[in-house]
């Protein structure tokens, strides 16, 4: 892809993530209205009936009243009671039902079979057990309770909204419910047009996207030129500076090599001559050239070591961050002769992939940048790693120097590769520097996803 095209493509692609974002706030809010809307109804139709549900129960209880109130109370009133409540209906489905306190099924005007059973433990298909809700509901005084019940009409189990009262005395509870599926319906058609009103208000805005995209896309593709170059001329800046960083470290490499080991092994290399023509010769310091070869091969071995080291230290691979920081403080300490601390709390490190190499060269650079220009007697370094982040902190008491000169001297290279090392991680870096304080601060975040439950 041209990187005009990148560009268009860029420029559309925020238009339609807005449009995207709206369409779904649009979307949200409808669906929003939509259940407030459906709530309402359902609100306004179940208040409804309860007050009609109430006034069934009411005129049940007129109508009963003389016989419960004669305070007779023998099986032959409570049986003249049944039998007027069995008479009453309303509707096809509407009927009452007279419970005793131990869930036995005294009357029911629709299902006899019913009558003489106990139901206390029967439950709906929700899981609820009907008798025990409807008895609890009547003894508290709320009286109205919400179940599945099976519709005589139609034979199939329907939601059901009853209403229930207590007949204290005779120990019974009345009540007579009334089969909501209506409400279901209600609701549902509320929904059914508020998602009708979606698609429509869908249809508007992919309209309305339509021709801002087509718009977006015709202003993209009369980009001029000179931006393409532009952006062209950066990206091989971009490449040179890469390329540059390898060629630097590449040099540095091969200036070890040559100026440190490639000299001493070539004096390795004399003195074991000299040593052997010595031998030949039978003359007695042949062994003490040896020994002087020996430890001159000693010294190669090191330089092989700290260079390895320079460019990836073992301990980093096998022991952690922690020690391999410590290591690299221990010998710098020897190396220059200036107090070095290390500090750090023993911290579980679960950083990303890179992070921690990343740590170990900014605290090498800024070693190394501390012995040639500090001028320092002491450094202080410290890891401190917690559950979210690492915090490091290197600090020496040099003459210091002025940060921003350095770095606007210095662009692309030492401060600006440790801060982009920082900021690739999604880190924070902070330097100040002042005369007898220089102080680095570092912070990086853990990996959230190893370490924790």
């Amino acid at each position: 892809m041209q990187l005009k095209h990148k560009i268009v493509a860029l420029g559309i692609l925020p238009l339609v993530l807005a449009i995207a974002v709206i369409c779904g706030l649009v979307i949200s809010l409808n669906r929003q209205l939509g259940d407030q809307q459906a709530q309402l109804i359902e609100d306004s139709i179940l208040a409804s009936k309860r007050a009609e549900l109430k006034n069934y129960v009411e005129m049940a209880q007129s109508l009963i009243a003389p016989l419960y109130d004669d305070g007779r109370g023998d099986a032959h009133a409570q049986q003249q009671v049944l039998e007027e409540l069995r008479k009453l209906s309303f509707g096809i489905n509407g009927y009452f039902f007279v419970y005793d306190h131990e869930g036995r099924s005294l009357m029911h005007a629709r299902q006899s079979e019913l009558v003489g059973q106990y139901l206390w433990d029967m439950k709906d298909p929700h899981g609820l057990p009907v008798i025990q809700a409807l008895l609890k509901s009547a003894q508290s005084g709320e009286g109205f309770q919400r179940y599945a019940w099976n519709k005589p009409s139609s034979g199939q189990v329907t939601d059901k909204l009853a209403y229930v009262v207590m007949l204290d005395r005779w120990g019974w509870m009345l009540g007579t419910g009334i089969y909501i599926e209506d409400v279901e319906r209600a609701t549902q058609q509320a929904r059914t047009e508020v998602a009708m009103g979606i698609r429509k208000t869908m249809m508007a805005i992919g309209v309305v996207a339509l021709v801002a995209v087509l718009f977006v896309f015709a202003t993209g593709i009369t980009l001029n030129v000179s931006e393409h170059r532009l952006a062209d001329k950066k990206l091989q800046r971009l490449t040179q500076r890469i390329v540059s960083l390898q060629e630097e470290e590449r040099s540095r490499v091969s200036r070890e090599l040559h100026d440190g080991i490639s000299q001493v092994l070539v004096s390795i290399k004399f003195q074991f001559e000299l040593a052997s023509h010595v031998l030949e010769k039978g003359q007695d310091n042949g062994l003490t050239i040896l020994r002087n070869a020996t430890e001159r091969l000693g010294e190669a071995i090191g330089e092989v070591r700290s260079l390895s080291h320079d460019l990836r230290s073992s301990l980093l691979d096998t022991l952690g961050l922690s020690a391999a920081i410590g290591q690299l403080a221990a010998e710098f300490e020897q190396r220059s002769g200036l107090a070095v601390t290390y500090n750090d709390n023993e911290f579980d490190c679960h950083l990303v992939d890179g992070a921690a190499v990343s740590l170990f060269r900014i605290v090498q650079e800024c070693l190394t940048n501390i012995e040639r220009h500090a001028q320092a007697k002491n450094v202080s370094i410290t890891l401190h790693g917690t559950g979210d982040n690492i915090r490091l902190t290197v600090v020496d008491d040099g003459v210091g120097f002025n940060v921003a000169q350095v770095q606007r001297r210095h662009a692309g290279i030492g401060l600006r590769n440790m801060r982009e090392r920082v900021e690739h991680f999604g880190g924070r870096f902070d330097l100040i520097s002042t005369p007898g304080r220089s102080e680095l601060d570092v912070l990086l975040p853990m990996n959230p996803s190893v370490g924790k439950a």
